[in-house]
């Protein structure tokens, strides 16, 4: 099927919108193909998955390591970037070897182009914004500084909020699979800390705080992680080592007004006697509302002569 226009982001990105970095990198780096949050509850874990996967992937040693240091800062997030290119792919892979017994990958051809292509934009935007740093604290120029140093403001506005789109829905995997975005941040966090761990650098910080600020981030998101996948299969049915084909249809969304988990109120059949309408042989005309009650019989004298004066 051919792609209408404005698929990718709905709509969102006008002219108006790309004077806001923020409004942009919503527009860009959370599609709208990228399917609605099931549970408002599942939706506040992975907010705090966010958090916690950006502790481990730029890591609090930038700060607490002798101040803090933006190229040092843009440093970890392009390594960072380079790190999911290649472990993003691999993961998805894995579980595409899982799913070969329930399903098909062509079911899933969509859907996974669509995650590879969010993957290499914001790859490509976090390298584009470090190459023009690079280059303004190179020149000498006072144009290439204003000018220069207005784009980047703006670019890096627009890959910080990206940076927090896509650790939301980690490039639309959840497209492909509910608990992806969970499973690929727990293996992401704990690739970004082992090699710490391994190599004893703690970045100039003490055992204690390095062994807390270097662990505690992946265990942290791992916990989070284990938690979202945990619901999605208790609430929903929703088991990740399922084919997304074979998992049951997930219930509609709650109408925004009235109590959740409430039926609609009402008599669904309609009321059994309906209101007399135009056309009704025994249909009252119309009365007076204000009109006083009047008895079920008139009174009548019963001395007064009948019809025929009698």
């Amino acid at each position: 099927m051919a792609r209408t226009r404005g698929s990718w982001t709905g709509g969102r990105l006008t002219a108006r919108s790309l004077l806001n970095p923020k409004q942009a990198a919503t527009a860009v780096f959370h599609p709208a193909w990228i399917p609605p949050s099931v549970d408002p509850s599942i939706e506040q874990l992975k907010r705090f998955r966010v958090i916690a996967g950006a502790v481990a992937s730029l890591g609090v040693y930038t700060i607490f390591e002798g101040g803090f240091d933006a190229t040092q800062l843009l440093e970890n997030a392009l390594t960072a970037s380079l790190v999911l290119l290649f472990i993003t792919p691999m993961a998805v892979g894995a579980m595409l070897f899982v799913w070969r017994r329930t399903g098909t990958v062509g079911q899933l051809r969509g859907p996974l182009f669509n995650a590879l292509k969010l993957l290499l934009l914001f790859v490509g935007c976090v390298a584009a914004l470090v190459v023009l740093v690079t280059t303004i604290n190179a020149t000498g120029s006072p144009v290439v500084i204003i000018v220069g140093g207005m784009t980047m403001l703006w670019m890096l506005g627009f890959v910080v909020w990206g940076a927090v789109r896509v650790s939301g829905n980690f490039f639309g995997t959840a497209a492909v699979h509910r608990c992806l975005p969970a499973l690929l941040a727990t293996v992401t966090s704990w690739l970004m800390a082992v090699p710490d761990l391994v190599t004893g650098d703690l970045h100039g910080l003490s055992l204690t705080l390095g062994v807390v600020f270097i662990l505690g981030a992946p265990v942290t998101v791992t916990a989070i992680a284990l938690l979202e996948m945990g619901r999605l299969k208790r609430r929903y049915g929703i088991r990740l080592k399922a084919h997304p084909a074979s998992l049951p249809p997930i219930p509609g969304h709650l109408p925004p007004t009235g109590l959740p988990h409430v039926p609609p109120q009402g008599n669904p059949f309609g009321h059994p006697y309906p209101p007399a309408g135009a056309g009704h042989p025994y249909a009252p005309g119309p009365q007076n509302p204000y009109a006083p009650p009047q008895p079920p019989y008139a009174p009548r004298n019963p001395y007064s002569p009948g019809p025929n004066g009698s």
